[in-house]
């Protein structure tokens, strides 16, 4: 698969979680127990369209999607540890949904780590605020230092394919 398909993958992934992300999240007044999230292959149809996509990488992005949803406390307890003087819930959605992909990717792709970090940092210049790429950089950089990476997986795995 190519570096723009890859690219336009983790786009549609990020526009999906942060779609999620928003719609989950309490408001004032609201019981938080009481939301059920939006159908997320809804949201994800609904974002995937508006992109034209390879069957591959669509199917790389659902793998990142459903990955990061299925991990999301495994995800965000990763990065509390790198994320120093941050709790996740006070990150911008956009850097918090950023991070939450690339950290599934390092832990559960062969992506190389250095194009997990670039694609990451452009993903937060492009949707994030100005901190933001320097933001991800140091708590990504944090993480890559800190975790152990899979030898091998195979590209394109989807959701119910996914590593244990």
């Amino acid at each position: 698969m190519s570096r723009a398909a890859r690219h336009a993958s983790r786009q549609v992934a990020l526009q999906v979680l942060y779609a999620v992300d928003l719609a989950t999240r309490s408001r004032p007044g609201e019981d938080a127990v009481t939301r059920m999230p939006p159908a997320a292959e809804e949201v994800f149809e609904s974002v995937a369209e508006n992109f034209d996509l390879p069957e591959a990488a669509r199917a790389f992005a659902k793998q990142l999607v459903c990955g990061a949803m299925r991990r999301r406390d495994e995800l965000d307890a990763l990065l509390a540890q790198h994320a120093r003087n941050w709790r996740i819930s006070r990150m911008a959605a956009v850097d918090r949904n950023v991070l939450r992909i690339a950290v599934y990717e390092l832990l559960r792709t062969d992506t190389p780590t250095s194009v997990i970090l670039d694609q990451a940092i452009e993903l937060a210049r492009r949707f994030g605020d100005e901190p933001s790429p320097a933001f991800v950089n140091g708590v990504l950089d944090a993480v890559a230092h800190a975790v152990e990476r899979p030898a091998t997986l195979t590209e394109g795995q989807v959701c119910m394919e996914e590593p244990e």
